[in-house]
């Protein structure tokens, strides 16, 4: 007996059939698009801070963070932010710049496993990360992403 053809929206299954999960330099690009979404105000707050998306955390922040699953870290911020006294303009010779690391994988599988949309979760992560660095509580966090649409 044949399957009967099952009822398909304007949209259609069939176009998930076709999709595969956002690359690396995809999800880049979701970020970049995030960050200019922010208020003018925050991303001024940002400045010099580098965004990078690598599919996973390194060992060695596992390691750092006690962490035993690379999927238990969606982002992370490395450097010396406001809060700590750092700025674009105290950069050393030598040091790295701020960073912000999102990380795809465990990204992509918290977007399987909840009902948000992935472009919410990556402006989440994206705030989050900058945002406790710089001392912004999460009431100001939960402002700045409604204010980010």
């Amino acid at each position: 007996m044949a399957r009967p053809e099952p009822h398909l929206s304007a949209a259609g299954s069939r176009g998930w059939a076709e999709r595969q999960a956002p690359s690396l330099a995809e999800m880049e690009d979701m970020a970049g698009e995030a960050y200019a979404s922010l208020p003018e105000a925050f991303r001024r707050l940002c400045e010099g801070v580098v965004v990078r998306v690598s599919d996973f955390p390194d060992d060695e922040t596992l390691e750092d963070l006690g962490l035993e699953s690379p999927f238990d870290l969606l982002g992370l911020f490395r450097g010396i932010g406001l809060a700590q006294g750092g700025s674009a303009e105290s950069l050393q010779t030598g040091q790295f710049p701020n960073m912000v690391w999102l990380y795809r994988r465990p990204i992509l599988d918290y977007w399987a496993e909840n009902e948000e949309t992935l472009g919410a979760i990556v402006t989440h992560v994206l705030v989050h990360e900058i945002g406790h660095h710089f001392g912004l509580s999460d009431e100001d966090m939960e402002r700045i992403e409604a204010a980010a649409g």
